[in-house]
């Protein structure tokens, strides 16, 4: 399979993702947990994706080009039902980023969400999510000053301008905080441990 081919089936695999999200949101399925269709298509773009990881490496924009790179990386970002693809692909995701065949931010963004899996602070608070006040917010970070500087240097606003788009998102997607936040981490909790994230 040629590259082009591969730029395409990827491109594919993006929309297909955006397409559900876009439909979720507009049924209002969104919010409440992790959403069955959207898992299960997750898991098999992760799989697809992962053949072609096997086949040429990190999908690098000097291969598959910029709109293919972006859309790997973003097929990676949702493949959060398979930590050991996401671990991988961030290794590769890496050399890539110092060869400059990669975006640093897109390494940022994988970075942190396989951080917060883990239980872990993130480095550039890139993962949001509700918090038991109700507002969507950072997840577990180091020292603000430290990560902004961070931010900054791969070309990120500030952790407080992203606040506040990320809510205003968040309005305009009509999300809305879990009833429950106890109840709510629980079952994070629990799909974190099913899927192998923590033990």
């Amino acid at each position: 399979m040629e590259y082009q081919e591969i730029a395409r089936e990827i491109i594919k695999l993006k929309d297909k993702d955006l397409e559900l999200r876009n439909r979720l949101i507009l049924e209002e399925q969104l919010g409440d947990g992790y959403n069955m269709a959207m898992e299960k298509l997750h898991n098999k773009h992760a799989e697809i994706l992962n053949k072609i990881v096997n086949s040429i490496g990190y999908p690098t924009i000097d291969k598959v080009g910029e709109e293919a790179s972006k859309a790997a990386w973003l097929v990676i970002q949702h493949a959060i039902g398979k930590p050991t693809f996401m671990k991988k692909c961030a290794k590769l995701l890496e050399k890539a980023v110092k060869e400059q065949k990669a975006s640093p931010v897109n390494l940022a963004y994988l970075l942190d969400r396989i951080a917060v899996f883990e239980g872990k602070a993130q480095t550039f608070g890139t993962q949001f999510d509700w918090d038991e006040a109700g507002e969507l917010s950072p997840q577990n970070f180091d020292d603000l000053q430290k990560v902004n500087q961070r931010r900054k240097s791969i070309g990120l606003n500030t952790l407080e301008e992203q606040i506040k788009i990320m809510r205003e998102q968040a309005k305009i997607d009509n999300e809305t905080a879990p009833i429950d936040f106890r109840i709510r981490k629980q079952e994070i909790d629990k799909w974190k441990k099913r899927v192998g994230w923590i033990k």
